[in-house]
């Protein structure tokens, strides 16, 4: 019996040493239950001046991506409450697509919080939709990506249809060293159905989530410094359509698709509190 007692003493024990680590990580932060910044595109025509920039141009965006990102209404547009930016297989500038790359930077900058963006994906081969993230401000190393920081919300290829991909870059972990950190899910009827795609961001981890399901968590360690972990300064929010690219057009581009549309219903943004 004696010996019954304490086993059960031990494991009671141990049990309580394990809990205080999990506890701590989030000890002190939650996210406000209202927004305050967003979207809900209740309104028609071009996206929010107030939100909303245009990044533009054809210059491949450092992943050889096809497309010309211009302010056309028929690539970035408002109607029944989405938002919808469109890739178009046509002659723009000089490329052959055309789509819309939509910023928040200096309109909507934040450092730590939830954010929140309801979308219906895009499909077919060559399409390179993406929900992210990049840092506002120059702060570290080069002062350039990956330095700086990324992180990927949503990511999806048409060639690997409903599987979608959340990552974080940094000077460290990125994908040009093969060491960049995230994972994916697959997603049912991602095209067809809105999904709602999360990052959850604190002083202490990232965590990307899809319909309130987190997939990934990348914690910050005692040891890192800002090669490691340079989400400690705002970063911005961008929505965008890529055409092929290194990864979108891995196994080409199906001219045949297009257009394709990304709908998203909201964007949310809730900041990181500190309970009292």
């Amino acid at each position: 019996m004696r010996q019954k007692v304490i086993f059960i003493f031990l494991i009671t024990t141990l049990a309580a040493c394990s809990q205080p680590a999990v506890i701590a990580q989030n000890e002190g932060n939650f996210f406000a239950s209202t927004p305050s910044w967003q979207d809900e595109f209740n309104y028609s025509g071009k996206p929010d001046a107030a939100k909303w920039s245009y990044a533009l141009g054809e210059n491949g965006w450092g992943n050889n991506e096809l497309q010309n990102y211009t302010d056309e209404i028929g690539n970035a547009k408002v109607e029944n409450g989405h938002l919808i930016i469109t890739a178009i297989k046509e002659k723009s500038g000089k490329a052959e697509y055309s789509s819309a790359r939509l910023v928040s930077k200096g309109k909507g900058d934040f450092l730590y919080g939830k954010i929140e963006v309801k979308a219906k994906l895009p499909a077919g081969t060559g399409t390179w939709p993406a929900i992210w993230m990049l840092y506002s401000e120059n702060n570290y190393g080069n002062k350039s990506w990956p330095d700086n920081g990324e992180i990927d919300i949503m990511e999806h290829v048409g060639f690997d249809q409903n599987r979608v991909h959340g990552n974080v870059h940094t000077k460290a972990f990125n994908h040009v060293l093969k060491t960049n950190k995230g994972n994916n899910v697959i997603v049912d009827k991602a095209s067809e159905e809105f999904h709602i795609y999360t990052c959850e961001w604190t002083p202490e981890s990232v965590t990307i989530l899809v319909d309130g399901k987190a997939y990934f968590t990348f914690p910050k360690e005692a040891e890192y410094k800002w090669a490691e972990w340079p989400f400690d300064k705002p970063f911005h929010l961008i929505l965008n359509i890529a055409v092929g690219g290194n990864w979108g057009g891995q196994k080409g581009v199906d001219d045949s698709v297009f257009p394709q549309k990304m709908e998203i219903d909201y964007v949310r943004y809730y900041p990181l509190s500190e309970k009292k």
